[in-house]
């Protein structure tokens, strides 16, 4: 199967992003027509999935705030029953460009995960101090745990293809940061080959971005507890037929 034949599914997860949310489907749809789009509100108590709806999205609404994993798992659970073959995680403040979208799902064709990675030598993205520290050190360990060189495991821009949706949709983490680290880890041991393509990050289109000096230090602290988590519990037993795809 190559990446032309295969169905692709947009999973948005959006919590209050009723400002940006209508625009990005709207680019989304305009620059990838083929694909379909589904927006998984995440409790929100804003319009965000009336908004989506009127954009032409698929809107699932979680009943109360479960975090971007919780949301993706719903995301691929959807996918898997709806037949998709491929599925691109892409953030609903507008930041991932959807004209990435392509190299993505293309590099399927020799992996299961494509991360779309910031610090790879296109775009002027950026991380200071702690921040950027725990990311590097993250990227490090789970380069050797992947077998192969990754600079931006927290990156939420990737593209999975069928053995690894099927992964997810019965055991994608919901815990903080687990739908970055303790994914990557996750898919890695369950036999998931992991690569990545430089990508840039774009300015938000709407809300306000959470980084501080004080947020900068527990995102340290949480980070290194969600890799020690992820490294301690068994790897996980797939069940679903779809996993030899």
């Amino acid at each position: 199967m190559t990446a032309h034949d295969r169905r692709v599914l947009v999973v948005m997860p959006a919590f209050n992003e009723a400002e940006a949310i209508g625009g990005v489907i709207a680019e989304v749809r305009s620059t990838l027509p083929t694909v379909d789009v589904v927006v998984v509100d995440d409790g929100s108590g804003d319009d965000t999935s009336r908004i989506a709806k009127a954009a032409g999205a698929i809107a699932l609404r979680l009943p109360f705030n479960l975090g971007v994993g919780g949301a993706m798992r719903l995301g691929y659970i959807y996918a898997v029953e709806n037949g998709y073959d491929v599925v691109v995680q892409v953030d609903a403040d507008g930041q991932h460009d959807p004209a990435a979208v392509p190299d993505l799902v293309e590099k399927l064709d020799e992996a299961d995960i494509v991360i779309g990675a910031r610090f790879a030598g296109v775009g002027d993205y950026s991380a200071r101090g702690l921040r950027r520290l725990a990311m590097r050190v993250m990227a490090k360990v789970l380069s050797r745990t992947a077998k192969t060189t990754l600079t931006d495991t927290t990156s939420g821009f990737k593209a999975c293809g069928p053995r690894a949706v099927a992964l997810f949709s019965e055991n994608y983490p919901a815990e903080y940061l687990g739908d970055t680290i303790e994914a990557l880890v996750i898919a890695a041991r369950s036999g998931c080959r992991i690569t990545q393509v430089p990508v840039a990050m774009r300015v938000r289109a709407g809300g306000k971005p959470s980084h501080n000096p004080f947020r900068s230090a527990v995102y340290l602290l949480r980070a290194f507890v969600a890799l020690g988590f992820a490294y301690v519990r068994p790897a996980p037993a797939v069940t679903s037929s779809r996993v030899s795809a």
